[in-house]
């Protein structure tokens, strides 16, 4: 894509981004794409000057302007410039990013039918069920995710550990989708993304929100949980600030009104704030625990297999049953969320729906069961809160107790981030498991041993080297892991699930647990399973 500048820094897009004054902006360049990483910019690119915790933007400007930039958005004064470079002076630079790439795009969201899903656990899940409900009911959709994405050319992994990417890059996936055909989008929108502090998500014009839950993550960025339910709740505040009146799809076809609506999780407290951060939009409920709901769990059957339940609708009391082929007894309530969802977008019925929720596939490291005919199950998710180890350690005892099996833990917790939830961690996986092998996650800046430390302190009368295990190596743990398990056992390897490397100070090691836990189980000698 290619536009003058003066196409699309108009005087509303200055005014959101923003604005401060300009320099050269007569030169008027032909803008080839943007990027806030003086590494990637290339020829005729608009390059965001922006200071960050480690390095500042600034600094990289002549590294970009040799690169090719014609642009320099900054918020700094600058002590030389260009004469050949237009410079664009603003007020925050990271802000300004949204408003710029949502204009260059050509304001995509505004001819997409836009669902972004917010919440602790699950966003994720819920995501690419509401993709997969879409598509299999025969309509042209994608989405962006922590795991993977899909722009309209089919499903591709997400290299990056960020939930939400930086502004320019969701634009820019936006516009990929309606120029390859995409009606629907559906987002995982981050708290990091919602905040107006990085404002990744400002302009994005949402039609639909949906709420899993908001329990205890992130502190080290909002301060407080309070601002961390206030910055996911900008979610439900966009539905109100946007115009729903949209030429959807590439060729558009005339104006037409899209639903707006949100979408919560009943069994949270705070799922009343969510309602009335849109209280001019109707607002549907979902409970996995019973609760009076417009669809509500009665009761679950949960196997390794998947789940099978009964739900009632609580506008007409109507009954249904649901098979879903999804590991873990936490996942109705994400069909529960999805079903919702895509019945208002698309005005039908859930029992309509319910037919293609057997046809539903899992996210990969969600729950993921390795399989080479090892006599012991082993499972790979990404929880990684104390309250997504809460929800996933009751069933999977519940169910060990029945078969006698022990459950074998092994997880870490990530540097640079939230550091009260170290100990919770900790105290929850040892009241639910056998033994626990305490390894490296993402330790970043901080010394992996004082990071398993912290841990360790929510495990006391634990005995090191009997039943808990300090192992910073991951490679390492995953296979004294492997030693230790018993025909019968469960070993649940959390923390990376998806991911694809573990940061360190100096570098990200590449490292994929699913991969790494069937290397471990041939070199044990065991062959191809059923995974």
């Amino acid at each position: 894509m290619q536009r003058r500048l003066s196409e699309f820094f108009t005087p509303q897009t200055a005014q959101k981004a923003g604005y401060v004054r300009g320099i050269n902006q007569e030169l008027d360049p032909l803008i080839t794409g943007m990027d806030y990483d003086s590494r990637r910019i290339k020829p005729g690119n608009l390059y965001f000057a922006v200071p960050g915790i480690h390095a500042d933007g600034h600094s990289f400007i002549p590294e970009a302007i040799k690169q090719g930039a014609a642009v320099i958005v900054h918020q700094n004064e600058l002590e030389t410039r260009r004469d050949n470079t237009a410079y664009i002076r603003v007020r925050d630079s990271r802000f300004a990013m949204s408003a710029v790439a949502d204009a260059f795009y050509g304001f995509p969201s505004g001819r997409l039918v836009v669902t972004g899903v917010t919440g602790t656990e699950g966003k994720s899940t819920t995501v690419y069920l509401i993709y997969q409900l879409l598509s299999l009911a025969g309509k042209p959709a994608g989405f962006i995710s922590t795991v993977q994405y899909d722009i309209g050319e089919g499903e591709v992994k997400n290299p990056e550990h960020q939930t939400t990417p930086e502004a320019p890059a969701v634009h820019h996936f936006l516009r990929e989708m309606l120029d390859r055909g995409v009606e629907y989008a559906v987002l995982e929108a981050s708290s990091h993304g919602l905040s107006p502090r990085t404002n990744r998500l400002g302009d994005v014009a949402f039609d639909v929100g949906v709420m899993t839950n908001v329990t205890h993550e992130h502190l080290e960025f909002h301060g407080t949980w309070e601002q961390y339910r206030e910055d996911k709740a900008n979610l439900f505040r966009a539905l109100d600030r946007f115009d729903h009146v949209k030429s959807i799809g590439r060729d558009g076809g005339g104006k037409k009104t899209v639903p707006v609506f949100g979408v919560v999780n009943a069994d949270d407290p705070s799922h009343t704030c969510f309602a009335a951060a849109a209280a001019r939009r109707r607002t549907f409920t979902f409970s996995a625990r019973g609760a009076p709901a417009d669809l509500s769990l009665l009761s679950l059957e949960s196997e390794r297999s998947g789940n099978r339940y009964e739900v009632r609708a609580g506008e007409t009391g109507e009954r249904f049953l649901i098979r879903d082929r999804l590991a873990g007894a936490f996942n109705p309530g994400n069909v529960l969320g999805a079903l919702l969802t895509v019945s208002g977008l698309l005005a039908i019925p859930v029992r309509d729906l319910i037919p293609l929720v057997p046809r539903l596939k899992p996210v990969r490291g969600r729950m993921t069961a390795v399989d080479r005919g090892q006599p012991f199950e082993v499972l790979v998710d990404y929880a990684h809160t104390p309250s997504s180890f809460e929800t996933i350690f009751p069933p999977l005892r519940e169910r060990m107790n029945r078969s006698g099996g022990r459950i074998i833990s092994h997880f870490g917790s990530a540097g640079d981030r939230d550091t009260q939830k170290r100990p919770l961690q900790g105290r929850i996986a040892s009241q639910w498991s056998d033994l626990l092998l305490r390894t490296d996650e993402d330790p970043r800046n901080e010394r992996p041993q004082a990071i398993l430390e912290e841990i360790a302190r929510g495990c006391p009368g634990r005995k090191p080297e009997e039943d808990i295990f300090l192992i910073p190596d991951r490679p390492a743990a995953v296979r004294k892991a492997f030693s230790l398990a018993r025909p019968g056992d469960l070993l649940l390897l959390l923390g990376k699930g998806h991911e694809n490397s573990i940061i360190y100070a100096d570098a990200a090691i590449p490292y994929d647990e699913i991969g790494e836990a069937e290397k471990a189980l041939a070199e044990m000698g065991y062959g191809e399973g059923g995974n």
